[in-house]
């Protein structure tokens, strides 16, 4: 078995709390380090014997698609100075660091090696799932739907209740006349993010808006615009653009989808029964 290396722990520890807490080992509590150190001897286990495996004769991991992923790293910090910072408060440099994820990502490789041995997904296979999964391939009604807001901020003159309600039946008047405006009406008056984008909420399903608003865009019929509504951010006004009907995907649209998500799972099986084989020993 390989010898298990201070930096290895430590590289694998800053996964775990990252996985686990979202926070860097230094910020854990006592409990949660202890959990995390437990967590990176046995990955570090698992990992010695995984590269100890006839599997593993032959793994590499080419410089470029090494220097690759560590110049991704690196491209999420400020500069060089900012991550040598980051790796030296985690017990590691950079090269026990580049070390550490070679070491991961020549584990990733060989496990691919090893899901290629599962079972090929026959097109039956991919039929039989879209015959037994109906209700994966349902597709519940959406509309797709823009929106005006103009919040209520009793401390701003021109956000007051009363100054709020009277601009959005200001906007409300306009589109009533000229509903094809709302997206330029959406880009001046917004107070919405959204407003960037003619005030575009997306291809929503219901549920998804305060329920004030989502019963009003399911009742508009495509190309329409509501009257003013209410929510706890403040005045809207809707817009339905488009309305796509409820529905079942097909089995033509499906089955790459189908094969994909089967073979997958075939990998995956294939992969804990060879590492569990690993860890027994045999």
């Amino acid at each position: 078995m390989l010898e298990m290396t201070d930096s290895d722990v430590a590289y694998l520890a800053l996964k775990a709390a990252q996985k686990l807490y979202s926070k860097a080992p230094a910020a854990l509590q006592p409990d949660e380090f202890e959990r995390v150190q437990n967590m990176a001897q046995q990955q570090h286990k698992l990992e010695a014997r995984v590269l100890a495996a006839p599997e593993a004769r032959d793994a590499m991991v080419p410089p470029p698609t090494l220097e690759a992923a560590l110049q991704e790293i690196r491209g999420r910090y400020p500069g060089e100075e900012e991550f040598a910072s980051d790796l030296a408060r985690n017990g590691l440099d950079e090269a026990s660091f580049a070390a550490a994820l070679e070491r991961e990502m020549k584990v990733e490789a060989i496990l691919e090696k090893v899901g290629t041995r599962a079972e090929s997904v026959s097109d039956m296979d991919v039929e039989l799932y879209y015959q037994y999964h109906p209700e994966q391939f349902r597709r519940p009604e959406t509309r797709l739907a823009r929106h005006i807001l103009i919040t209520i901020n009793e401390t701003i003159a021109e956000n007051t209740r009363v100054a709020a309600r009277k601009r959005i039946d200001e906007i409300a008047a306009r589109l009533a006349k000229e509903p094809q405006r709302f997206e330029e009406q959406a880009l001046k008056h917004s107070e919405c993010p959204t407003a960037l984008d003619g005030g575009k909420l997306g291809d929503l399903t219901r549920g998804k808006l305060f329920p004030e608003l989502d019963k009003a865009l399911f009742a508009l019929k495509a190309g329409e615009v509501s009257g003013v509504l209410e929510s706890e951010l403040g005045f809207h006004v809707l817009r339905c653009d488009s309305i796509t009907e409820a529905g079942v995907l097909g089995f033509a649209q499906a089955k790459l989808h189908i094969r994909k998500l089967l073979e997958q799972k075939r990998k995956r099986v294939c992969q804990q029964a060879w590492v569990k084989q690993l860890l027994e020993g045999k």
